[in-house]
């Protein structure tokens, strides 16, 4: 138990609360974009078949033949189908149960354990391999639901968007340097990549503790409501009722919902893509290669994400999304051509540039589209879960295309796709809010 009081404002409360963005953020970055992806590409396979003059890698799963990366974008869309289950139920019983830092020990212990689990990830034994993947995408993003819960309860409103700031900052620099270092080890051949995992999970552990030595327990609020479990689903459903009286957010959340299918879809496939589309002159320097791409893409983001503000503050949100999503069409149009590592270099620095900025100038329109409401975290939890489902979508139709017709590079035709319909409908929404008359 913590001995540490919950007060509103105390900045060494904070200060920890910000730090579980430096623990846990190495494990997007090695997990789901640099590391993972080039060890399971170049070694999970069972049979390989030359398909229109490529070699395409199967595993053999309930006793189909499935293309090794199409079946990790499945893995990944049930994981999050699942996530954008739980989400509800979790945010009603971190809410009324309190004791937030417990469910978010579990969380992040459960991850974290599962990183390590994934030095054992092997195409011998799939099934148990693929569940440890599916429990560290659960515990990642089942801690967040708890992490960010605390917010609003240790900080004052006017202080949430500087320390959610300086969360994301600490996390961008830890993830970073671990990223860095684990390349450094695997380049000179100090260890092996699926040490890399097991790295990631003692870091994530390891610095959390920081965070919860200092993040208080939370006291259960005693209230006489019932059907607490169920509370977040009907908060949902709430939000989506009140969507029809609100053109404007209602059109923008639809835009949103589609294009976001395509950007997490890429941060999730990118380097899969990479490695299996992109002449590489030598294996080894096909996995330096990858990962030096993930660093462009990083450090390339910061800058982005600057000038996607200055560009908002110059022609609106609004404007500023259109000139994006477009950029995104072109990205996407390029890389069905793209083939050298020089080219996937080009294509990894200007997606950096737009992915910098895009997720948080579209929760800033969406915050400033919000109608006159005190409740807004029902508002933020509709719009979570929207991402997430869009996720599972994007992650499926990407891996079926390559599925079917056997090529990664085909499965970039969802993308442009889900791009193009979300610029259209962006036209679409109107500067200020029209009423909806039935």
């Amino acid at each position: 138990m913590s001995s540490h009081q919950l007060k509103k404002g105390d900045k060494k409360i904070i200060n920890a609360w910000a730090f579980y963005d430096w623990a846990n953020s190495v494990y997007p970055l090695v997990i789901t974009t640099a590391i993972f992806p080039v060890f399971y590409e170049a070694s999970v396979y069972h049979t390989t078949e030359v398909v229109n003059g490529e070699e395409v890698k199967y595993v053999t799963i309930f006793g189909y033949n499935v293309v090794n990366t199409a079946l990790i974008s499945f893995v990944s869309a049930i994981a999050f189908l699942l996530v954008s289950i739980m989400v509800p139920f979790l945010s009603g019983i971190a809410d009324y149960l309190g004791n937030k830092k417990r469910f978010l020990q579990f969380f992040c212990y459960l991850g974290a354990i599962s990183c390590m689990g994934l030095y054992f990830f092997s195409a011998s034994y799939i099934l148990p391999s693929l569940l440890i993947y599916l429990l560290a995408a659960i515990g990642f993003w089942g801690s967040l639901v708890y992490y960010n819960a605390y917010l609003p309860e240790i900080a004052f409103e006017k202080d949430h968007d500087h320390i959610s700031a300086k969360g994301f900052s600490l996390g961008y620099l830890g993830s970073a340097l671990l990223l860095i270092l684990c390349l450094g080890l695997v380049m000179t051949e100090t260890m092996p990549a699926k040490w890399a995992f097991v790295l990631t999970g003692i870091w994530w552990i390891g610095f959390a503790q920081v965070t919860f030595r200092k993040l208080p327990n939370t006291r259960r609020v005693k209230t006489g409501e019932k059907g607490v479990v169920w509370k977040g689903f009907k908060e949902l459903k709430k939000v989506f009722k009140e969507l029809k009286s609100t053109t404007r957010l209602k059109r923008f959340l639809a835009a949103f919902f589609l294009y976001s299918m395509g950007v997490q879809t890429v941060m999730l496939m990118a380097v899969y893509f990479g490695a299996k589309e992109i002449s590489w002159p030598s294996e080894d320097k096909s996995k330096a290669g990858l990962i030096i791409s993930v660093l462009i893409i990083q450090f390339v983001a910061i800058g982005g994400a600057y000038l996607l503000s200055w560009l908002s503050g110059k022609l609106g949100n609004l404007n500023a999304l259109k000139i994006v999503v477009l950029s995104w069409v072109a990205i996407c149009v390029s890389a069905l051509w793209i083939t050298t590592p020089v080219h996937f270099y080009i294509i990894a620095a200007c997606v950096g540039l737009i992915m910098g900025g895009i997720q948080a100038l579209s929760r800033s329109t969406y915050a400033k589209f919000l109608p006159e409401t005190k409740d807004t975290s029902s508002y933020f939890s509709f719009y979570d879960v929207a991402e997430k489902i869009g996720i599972v979508i994007g992650t499926l139709s990407y891996g079926l295309l390559e599925q079917i017709t056997g090529s990664m590079r085909n499965s970039i035709f969802s993308l442009i796709v889900f791009f193009a319909l979300g610029f259209i409908l962006l036209l679409l929404v109107p500067k200020h809010e029209k009423p909806v008359t039935n």
